[in-house]
This record gives C-alpha cells, structure tokens and sequence, in this order.
C-alpha cells in the first residue's frame, strides 16, 4: 500500500470529490486523478514531438540553451534539485525542454521574468501545437483541482482561483536517458534529486519505469527509515494524471496539505535501455500575490506572509547548476 489514493474528478468540485481530495492531500500531499477530461491522444502527441527534439544533435539542441527558469532547453547537468533541501550533490541526469507562461502583465519586471516569450525550436514544428494545447488543458485541470480542493476545506470554490487570473506556471518535458546513454550514476545521483515542488498543484503525466518516480511518506505514516524517510514508489494507473502539492499551497493552507518530498530514481541496471519523457505542469499564482496561512480549523502552522514571485525566484535559484 502507497497511501496514494485514486480519485475522479468527473463530478467537479462537489463535497464528495472535495473531501476525498482533502484526505488525500492531508495525508499523502499525492493522489493519481482520472476523469479530468484530457484526452489521451493529446498527451501521445505531446510526448512524440518532445522525442522528436531530444533525437536532435546536441549541437542542434543547444541553439535553444537557457538558464534555470527560462523558456528552452536545459541540457545535461543543468539543475539539482536537491540543492533545494540545501543539499550539496551531483547534478540530475535528465535533459528538459521548458515553456511556461508568456501573456505579458504589463509589468516589466515581472514580465521579464515570469512571462517571457516562448521559443519554439523550428526543426519540430509540431511541438509548438502539441505543448501549447497540453498547457492549456493541464491549466483547466489545475484550476479544477484548486476549485475542488477549496470545497473540500469548506470554503468558497474560487478561493485559490481568484489569484490564478494571470498566474505563471512552467510545463518541464524531462527527459531520463538510459543508463547505456549516462553512464553509471554517481553517489547520491538521481535522474531528479530529492526535493519538493514550488507552486501550488503540479500535474504529471509520466511513463512508469524502473527508475521512476518514488514519494517520501515519512510523514503520512508516522513510520521512519534510517535515513528518516520511508520511500515508496509511486503507484501508476494508465491514464490518470500523479497530482502533488507544492510549497506555496502548502503554506497556503497552514500545512493541511503536505509539500511533499519525491525524487526519481537513477537509471537501473536491471533496465539499462529504459528512455522515459514526462510532461511536468507547474501551476502557480499571479506573482504578486501575497500567500498567508489559513488559521484553523484549516490550518495549523502559520508561516509568515510571501509573495508568490518572491518565494519562486528563490527556489529556481537555488537549484540552478552555476
């Protein structure tokens, strides 16, 4: 048993589907979701066009490098996200291509950093199409989620959804290359390293793996390992999307909802061909949005008031590869 439960959210935000969300997110800060409405030849498509670039000459790939929280291609060694713990460790084994938001506010500042254009790389035309149309479905899907979660906590549905106007949110297409490809991992090497998500929700659509993905459920259980985290993989239904709480809904919520630690595991030698690409939806906030808790009976920890663009500028920070 994962303690990762699997919830439809046909129904929308109804008490019913609210309180499972809740429980889940309470306990386990993961549920897997089905009956989001997202149709599966969409995400086939999406996932095909994002190989299509990473089969590219590296040559051709880096044309399109940028720095952590830019709108391109993050190459090998580019991040390590467990710096975010304050960690110091090898960087993580995948290569990504990102895009996000990019309807400028009219803020300048702001929209330097937080909306800045979209580059497409013109040797894949179809990934333009294929990743805006997934971006705005995985945005609907993450509204839907933030109205049902509010119902859940007994209160108004657009509670979160009246500071998702203009949010920013980053869609990561990580590739995990084969162990025949990296190499064997070094010490304490992960395709991604043990951290917590940043924003608010983070949908995931991803290939299951030997070395895949694996949630830290310390915390849901009471129980510890040596290391004082339980690891357990994460379970896997075709078609549904993993769904995890971030750090500012986290806080949001008076740590009601856990952030919760998840890390993917090293390419393994028991699959030493095995080539994964997830699709990784970031949703957050509009970034002057200040995010303070909710008191009880919500919460129960009160964390001091952030702003949005503030807290994400320093995460993005730390797990950048100097």
């Amino acid at each position: 048993m994962t303690g990762i439960p699997l919830v439809d959210i046909a129904d929308g935000a109804t008490p019913a589907v609210g309180k499972a969300v809740d429980e889940a997110l309470r306990t386990s800060g993961f549920l897997l979701v089905t009956g989001h409405g997202v149709p599966d030849d969409g995400r086939r498509a999406a996932r095909a066009a994002a190989r299509e670039f990473f089969a590219l000459p590296t040559a051709v790939k880096q044309r399109y490098a940028v720095a952590v929280g830019g709108h391109g291609y993050l190459g090998p060694g580019a991040e390590a996200n467990a710096a975010a713990e304050g960690t110091t460790g090898p960087p993580d084994l995948k290569e990504s291509w990102t895009v996000g938001a990019d309807d400028p506010t009219g803020d300048a500042e702001i929209d330097a950093v937080w909306f800045a254009a979209n580059v497409w790389p013109v040797e894949v035309p179809a990934l333009q199409r294929e990743l805006e149309a997934h971006m705005a479905r995985m945005r609907a899907v993450a509204d839907t989620l933030l109205e049902i979660g509010a119902v859940g906590l007994g209160l108004p549905a657009d509670h979160f959804t009246r500071h998702t106007g203009h949010p920013s949110y980053t869609l990561n297409v990580n590739r995990y290359p084969p162990l025949t490809e990296v190499g064997p991992p070094g010490e304490d090497q992960f395709r991604i390293g043990p951290h917590t998500d940043f924003g608010t929700f983070t949908v995931l659509d991803r290939e299951p793996g030997a070395g895949g993905l694996q949630v830290d459920m310390s915390g849901a259980s009471g129980a510890t390992g040596d290391d004082g985290a339980v690891w357990v993989d994460a379970p896997y239904v075709e078609g549904a999307f993993t769904i995890n709480v971030g750090d500012l809904l986290s806080r949001w919520t008076g740590e009601r909802w856990r952030s919760t630690r998840h890390r993917v595991l090293p390419p393994q030698a028991t699959a030493p061909d095995e080539d994964l690409v997830s699709l990784v939806y970031f949703y957050e906030l509009n970034p002057h949005t200040v995010v303070e808790s909710l008191g009880p009976p919500v919460g129960h920890t009160a964390a001091p008031p952030v702003r949005a663009a503030d807290y994400l500028a320093d995460k993005l920070a730390a797990i950048t590869v100097a």
